[in-house]
């Protein structure tokens, strides 16, 4: 019979660390948090680390503000060439888990996983819609700026090894354990186009996106900057 744990993860702080006070939903929701910079895929620790102590992740708009002024403003560059193959994942983090098995664990509340690292029981509260689930079927693990909108926007530039690290980043703020339809009916489009439907959450994902576009040092459009200020303007 496969033995079960349950461990979850140690979050990390970000530069955006206040909450976003009455405009953040995730305040309970233990969004992952990370730090200021492109990294290697983290390996998870032996065991995970034991309490995660999962305060909500957050951004205020102030910090958010600075950081999407200090970004590139400029037309997107073309699909030609994509292919999600260009960023390898899920990779392997250890302890037989790969980057959307760990963000499973990190995300959700009293998860237990068989030996393969995928959980047998738990539940996840998506904080795109608000919907609490208990089968890891109905989630999908997001990248908060999806890898094609990546690659228009500056990846395509980039060699094999730093596009694996961006779409296996456990130690910043671009994935997010959502509701697998949500996320479908987001694809790859920005702010400017798509926000989550609730409401409450547009302050959250919009510091998320703007911490996530700073941190890989990736550029924005006018319509999307001009939809982020908006955003901001609101929190």
């Amino acid at each position: 019979m496969p033995i079960s744990r349950t461990f979850r993860i140690t979050l990390a702080t970000v530069g955006v660390a206040a909450v976003v006070g009455a405009c953040s939903a995730a305040e309970d929701l233990g969004i992952p948090t990370g730090n200021s910079g492109p990294t290697t895929p983290a390996t998870a620790t032996s065991g995970r680390g034991a309490d995660a102590g999962s305060s909500g992740g957050g951004a205020d708009e102030e910090t958010a503000r600075a950081r999407l002024a200090e970004l590139t403003v400029e037309e997107e560059g073309t699909l030609d060439g994509y292919d999600r193959e260009e960023f390898p994942h899920w990779s392997s983090q250890g302890d037989n888990c790969d980057t959307r098995e760990v963000v499973l664990e990190r995300d959700g509340t009293d998860v237990e996983t068989g030996e393969d690292c995928y959980p047998t029981s738990g539940s996840w509260k998506s904080p795109f819609d608000g919907e609490t689930w208990t089968d890891p079927s109905d989630l999908d693990v997001d990248h908060i700026v999806p890898l094609a909108e990546a690659w228009r926007t500056g990846a395509d530039g980039w060699g094999t090894d730093r596009r694996e690290n961006f779409a296996n980043d456990l130690d910043g703020v671009n994935l997010l354990a959502v509701t697998d339809n949500v996320n479908q009916s987001k694809g790859d489009r920005g702010p400017e186009e798509w926000l989550p439907p609730l409401e409450s959450y547009h302050c959250e994902y919009a510091a998320l996106w703007i911490e996530v576009k700073h941190t890989w040092e990736l550029t924005v459009e006018r319509a999307e900057k001009s939809a982020l200020e908006d955003v901001l303007a609101s929190c």
